[in-house]
């Protein structure tokens, strides 16, 4: 079936509905994706189709995806940058875009402690944020040992996106607590919610916080008794897999994107180790795209992807140990420029016929040297 993102997101808004129907079901739904497959897309597409059943409503859309679902993406990160003013003056701020979110969080609530806990939780104790006096901007300290500490530091681009986290979880887990407290509520404003949706949190953490991470999240997702379902998106097995377990799920779902650029969202039984073999499946779309004569540049990170699985599977410490030899340090290159450019020149989806012709290779390096079957 032809399914737009838009279709996807329906399905997902149907699956809601009857889960709500039957008792004792936890109210989340999980989704696995691979990197690139149109993750950040669909929270997009969701917010849109949340927006488009209110439409007899006389609020404006912005208001409308307010009331109904708020959501954790990578346009979440947007709403913070660091001020190039105050870069040239030798100070440096991470200041935060007008929003209400924050304001009802930071100036009405004051939990920038509570925001700070998590931080450190996720990165490391001796990191802490500050918060100007209106909260307009964050600055950041390390502490460096001996009572001493260092000031105005500029924090690396993982540690921002914790921060950012840690920003919302703090707002999701504070409007949670408010709606079960029903008439004592400290605010009516998300009286109406009705998803929250999170894609792909915090992807820079090591394993033991990201374990953390899920731990967290399925926590408050089992101390929610309102009517409010939690959508997560992850191209993380691990991440994927904790929550499958803590959360106690009879099912997940894969989301592909298919060789005519529609999509499907399959249902699957079982965390990741029982319900797919995801190494097996990105075998499969590598030699499916070769094959068709399909290859665009995201198969560079599927096929990078396939293979840190396989290195990690064999006890090789750097997925690159397992290229040929001689034109290992030349293909690392490739394959690291090729999956993680974010030069605007590299955006293109057509690659060259010589970077085709690199993805069959090495396809076949793989599959012939390591074992599969």
């Amino acid at each position: 079936m032809n399914n737009t993102l838009i279709n996807i997101a329906e399905q997902i808004d149907r699956n809601a509905q009857s889960t709500q129907k039957r008792k004792n079901e936890n109210k989340a739904q999980l989704i696995y994706a691979f990197n690139g497959t149109g993750k950040t897309r669909l929270s997009q597409a969701f917010k849109e189709f949340i927006v488009s059943q209110n439409k007899a409503d006389e609020e404006d859309s912005s208001t409308l995806t307010r009331h109904k679902i708020l959501y954790y993406n990578a346009f979440t990160e947007d709403l913070f940058v660091w001020d190039n003013d105050k870069y040239q003056q030798g100070e440096h701020q991470l200041s935060i875009q007008p929003n209400s979110f924050t304001d009802w969080i930071l100036k009405e609530q004051g939990k920038e402690q509570d925001v700070t806990r998590y931080f450190q939780a996720y990165t490391q104790q001796n990191l802490t944020p500050h918060f100007i006096e209106d909260f307009s901007a964050i600055t950041f300290s390390l502490a460096a040992g001996n009572d001493q500490r260092i000031d105005n530091i500029k924090i690396s681009k993982g540690e921002e996106s914790n921060l950012i986290w840690s920003i919302f979880f703090t707002l999701i887990s504070l409007v949670i607590a408010d709606i079960d407290k029903e008439s004592e509520r400290s605010t009516n404003e998300f009286d109406q919610l009705r998803y929250i949706f999170i894609d792909d949190p915090v992807s820079s953490l090591d394993e033991n916080h990201l374990i953390q991470l899920a731990v967290d999240i399925a926590q408050l997702i089992k101390s929610n008794k309102s009517d409010i379902k939690f959508i997560i998106t992850t191209h993380n097995t691990l991440f994927y897999n904790v929550l499958y377990n803590e959360l106690n799920l009879s099912n997940g779902y894969i989301l592909r994107r298919l060789a005519d650029g529609y999509f499907e969202l399959e249902e699957k039984k079982g965390d990741s180790n029982h319900s797919f073999s995801y190494h097996l499946y990105l075998k499969q779309l590598l030699q499916q795209a070769i094959e068709e004569n399909k290859i665009e540049k995201y198969h560079f990170t599927l096929l990078r992807n396939l293979y840190e699985k396989t290195a990690s599977f064999l006890g090789y410490q750097q997925w690159s140990e397992l290229l040929p030899g001689d034109k290992k340090l030349y293909l690392t290159r490739i394959i690291n420029f090729t999956s993680h450019s974010t030069l605007s020149n590299e955006m293109v989806s057509e690659p060259s016929e010589p970077e085709k012709q690199t993805v069959a290779f090495l396809l076949n390096h793989l599959l012939e040297n390591y074992n599969f079957k």
